[in-house]
């Protein structure tokens, strides 16, 4: 198949090449940098069949993505891309460090008035806080699989702005020695919803995991195993988001924190939106998929 390369911007042709129909719209990138070198490096490119249209799945061929209707493809340069996993390492690396100087050098921040003793609320939720970004960190290394190797880099500064500047915001009010700690039922009940989440949330990322073999970008229906937890997956297309807003949910609730209560809604919010883009890529993808799923929340969305 012969395929004229194109720019986007102003409908440049770089040339033609050829490529045989099983050729996958992640390889043709690489083909295509190879045979013209003033094209963007591979990692910077979007392919797409319209200028203004969308990219192209990496693992469609060039056959199924219809690319043969007008034997042309353009190429939108992405700019500078950095890794995915060099960005989670530092958006969650970031609150560890930043919620800790508020715990641990509370005098830092608010002076002599630190000499309050912390009330064991507020020890509490410094620990929840760093298993949570703790365990994130350790699932970057050990458990995600990332279907795209790199991101452009302008995410690394808004995606650590996001959760280094929500930390401050909830840390500041949860060490501040004038912070009051709600009753013991609310704290102690909290919590153990907080724990249950982050579990939850752990088997789904694993249960994931497991879907896709090592090397390969193959996509499954995720189903429930074994583990209690991956049950939701009967209910909804991405219980990880339904646990990690009910985990944010608790730790508001445990601190009685309203900014901690703000960082739960944005985030709540962008995981919908992420989880409803999901879940209409898996009813598009495989016509067997359970109809009676939802997205994010049970019976409802």
């Amino acid at each position: 198949m012969d395929i004229e390369i194109l720019s986007t911007t102003g409908s440049k042709s770089f040339g033609k090449c050829q490529v045989p129909p099983t050729t996958t719209i992640g390889e043709l990138r690489y083909i295509i940098n190879k045979q013209y070198r003033n094209t963007p490096a591979p990692e910077r490119q979007s392919l797409r069949l319209e200028p203004r249209g969308k990219a192209l799945k990496e693992t469609d061929t060039v056959e199924d993505a219809n690319v043969g209707k007008s034997n042309k493809i353009y190429i939108k340069d992405l700019g500078p891309q950095i890794g995915w996993k060099t960005v989670f390492l530092a958006e969650y690396a970031g609150p560890l460090f930043v919620y800790l100087i508020f715990y641990a050098r509370p005098s830092f921040i608010y002076g002599d008035a630190a000499d309050t003793p912390m009330s064991l609320t507020a020890h509490i939720a410094a620990g929840c806080y760093v298993v949570h970004y703790l365990k994130r960190i350790l699932e970057t290394i050990f458990v995600h699989r990332f279907s795209h190797a790199t991101m452009p880099i302008r995410n690394l500064f808004k995606n650590c702005s996001y959760y280094w500047g929500f930390t401050a915001y909830v840390s500041y009010h949860v060490n501040h020695p004038l912070y009051t700690s709600p009753c013991c039922l609310q704290v102690w009940g909290s919590l153990a919803a907080f724990a249950i989440c982050e579990l939850g949330n752990y088997s789904i990322h694993i249960a994931l995991r497991n879907l896709r073999p090592p090397g390969t970008k193959v996509r499954r229906i995720p189903v429930p195993d074994d583990n209690p937890f991956t049950k939701l997956f009967n209910l909804v297309s991405c219980p990880n988001y339904t646990y990690e807003i009910g985990s944010w949910v608790a730790y508001s609730l445990m601190t009685q924190c309203l900014p901690a209560l703000l960082f739960a809604i944005a985030g709540a919010y962008q995981m919908t939106m992420w989880a409803l883009g999901k879940h209409r890529n898996y009813k598009k993808e495989f016509k067997d998929y359970p109809k009676g799923r939802r997205a994010i929340f049970p019976f409802v969305l």
